[in-house]
């Protein structure tokens, strides 16, 4: 796998490692480095140098086509997103509804050793039953989950450039878990309409017996001998919510040994599709901090759905109001679960981390 990601080279041009932190306009003193293609007569390089800091030049802004729109035989062109540090490589797939990417190659894109790294690879891809895009994911480990919350996050931002959208936007998205409705807003982050959670034991799935309504609800698993209290939540997607054992109902999340519980509870028999799991610490009513094992990722620095999972489980157990601030080892994100409609907003960031191409 040939990787060209940090510097893209192309002809003549200065290119292409923009981060979505804008990059400033060189100062006096900083090392410009300018890379050229090259060809069998020279190879030219520019530099001004200095002991303290460098900058990349960005690509012109006028009216040359987007990096996304140049084709370059035998490569494909991605951007690397991320929401909170939860992050992906985004594909224009909206030619076909084919991915440009196996899942065997994204096990390697995603490897953070050997290939570019990330959570997971997404397609934006043409839209099925009226809506405007369809997305498909595949996370680290090659598997296809239903939908990602951070994921359609930087879904939206990354069909705002596609489209060169400007302002606020909205826009319908299929997904495997349902229709999702994300809307770009003045300050740039992303509220997405996630739809209704789903709590019906034999839906979510889970094999735990309903405790309330045909739901499970603070219902006791036993993990290697200690019984923790938990509740499951669908949001398209499995979720099991804990906020304690029996035994000690007050988590301190940042103590837990993640990479030791977490696959006890994924691959735990009493959920037959595998489970994300939400390690959840009370604040206040209305400020709740969490720790993620994804299903087939592993603990990642956020989880979106896994927020909305999160607020829902609070609410259901009596530990917090309908309108929370959930941090996440990579930040904030706001979650509403309206009552009037049953329905999950989620609002946070996406940014782009940096462009590229990749020979597969």
């Amino acid at each position: 796998m040939d990787l060209r990601t940090s510097i893209n080279l192309n002809p003549l041009k200065p290119y292409h490692c923009r981060s979505l932190t804008s990059l400033k306009p060189l100062q006096p003193h900083h090392l410009q480095l300018k890379l050229f293609k090259s060809n069998p007569i020279s190879t030219k390089l520019t530099t001004f140098i200095s002991a303290t800091s460098m900058s990349i030049e960005a690509p012109p802004k006028a009216s040359n086509p987007s990096f996304l729109d140049q084709k370059e035989s035998g490569f494909l062109r991605f951007v690397k997103y991320h929401g909170l540090g939860n992050d992906f490589i985004l594909v224009d797939n909206r030619d076909s509804f084919e991915p440009k990417v196996t899942p065997e190659q994204a096990v390697k894109l995603c490897d953070r050793n050997f290939g570019i790294g990330a959570d997971g690879v997404i397609f934006a891809m043409p839209g099925i039953n009226g809506t405007d895009y369809s997305m498909r994911i595949f996370n680290s480990d090659g598997s296809e989950p239903e939908m990602c919350g951070n994921g359609v996050r930087c879904f939206a931002r990354f069909i705002v450039e596609l489209e060169n959208l400007q302002g606020k936007q909205s826009f319908t998205v299929h997904t495997g878990a349902g229709l999702i409705v994300p809307e770009i807003q003045d300050d740039g982050r992303v509220r997405v309409d996630m739809g209704q959670p789903i709590l019906t034991a034999s839906d979510v799935p889970t094999k735990l017996k309903a405790t309330k309504d045909q739901a499970v609800i603070k219902a006791g698993l036993d993990v290697e001998g200690v019984t923790w209290n938990v509740t499951c939540v669908s949001m398209g997607n499995p979720h099991c919510v804990t906020f304690g054992t029996t035994q000690s109902q007050a988590l301190q999340v940042d103590n837990l040994n993640l990479s030791d519980l977490g696959p006890k509870f994924e691959h735990h028999e009493v959920f037959p599709a595998r489970t994300n799991t939400e390690f959840v610490q009370v604040f206040s009513h209305s400020h709740l901090k969490m720790r993620v094992w994804e299903r087939g990722a592993g603990a990642t620095l956020a989880c979106g759905t896994g927020a909305c999972a999160v607020v829902v489980a609070a609410v259901l157990e009596g530990h917090s109001e309908r309108n929370c601030t959930v941090d996440l080892p990579g930040g904030p994100l706001e979650i509403e679960w309206r009552e009037e409609d049953n329905h999950i907003y989620m609002t946070g960031p996406a940014k782009v981390v940096f462009y590229g191409s990749v020979s597969l």
